[in-house]
């Protein structure tokens, strides 16, 4: 398939994480494990561009970077201005999957825009892209166990094996909404997902 041309992107589906073997499992890496679910799908091998780890493919008939920011998760909005501006992508054009912390693994939320909502890695995006105007695909990974412990030591915590379970359940649901958004069907990604729980009965 190779590497397309500048104008020939249809959108960009970024996952949040932060790059490394000690942050490979933790909460704060769902984005990056979604996104490995669906490009290991792929023939492609990823290249370092745009600060990323990327992969160009056609994606259920759209073209389609998926990126792997490897600025940390705090200066994801870096890399991700990057490539919109490089390939002239817009705001809404750019899907990004990331953890939520008030979900429960197995569940996720999409939404058409919104605020950063605490999180670090959209806040960055946010400010880069100078607009909140991005779908985004809320992936849950689990409340604090108490209000005393350290939000950042819960999202840089790893996956119990249970939760993890959960979360592989979760993750062919999060390639359907990509292809979903991709081809202009959000609402129907919206009612489909947003009231289910990933290894449930419907």
């Amino acid at each position: 398939m190779g590497i397309f041309s500048k104008s020939t992107i249809d959108y960009i589906v970024v996952g949040l994480g932060n790059p490394g073997a000690k942050y490979a499992e933790t909460r704060h890496n769902a984005g990056f494990i979604s996104i490995d679910y669906i490009i290991n799908k792929t023939n492609e091998k990823e290249k370092i561009k745009h600060d990323s780890l990327c992969v160009q493919t056609r994606f259920d008939g759209k073209k389609i970077l998926f990126m792997k920011p490897q600025t940390f998760m705090n200066d994801s909005g870096r890399a991700v201005y990057s490539a919109a501006k490089y390939y002239n992508v817009p705001a809404e054009n750019i899907i990004v999957i990331f953890d939520d912390i008030s979900l429960e693994p197995g569940q996720m939320r999409i939404r058409r825009s919104g605020s950063a909502g605490g999180h670090n890695g959209i806040k960055s995006i946010i400010e880069y892209l100078n607009s909140s105007d991005f779908p985004r695909i809320k992936v849950g990974v689990g409340a604090k166990p108490h209000a005393d412990y350290d939000l950042a030591d819960w999202v840089l915590s790893k996956f119990p094996a249970s939760d993890r379970k959960k979360i592989d359940s979760l993750l062919p649901w999060v390639e359907d909404a990509v292809k979903l958004i991709v081809n202009d069907k959000i609402n129907d990604a919206m009612n489909k997902y947003n009231s289910k729980t990933a290894g449930l009965s419907d």
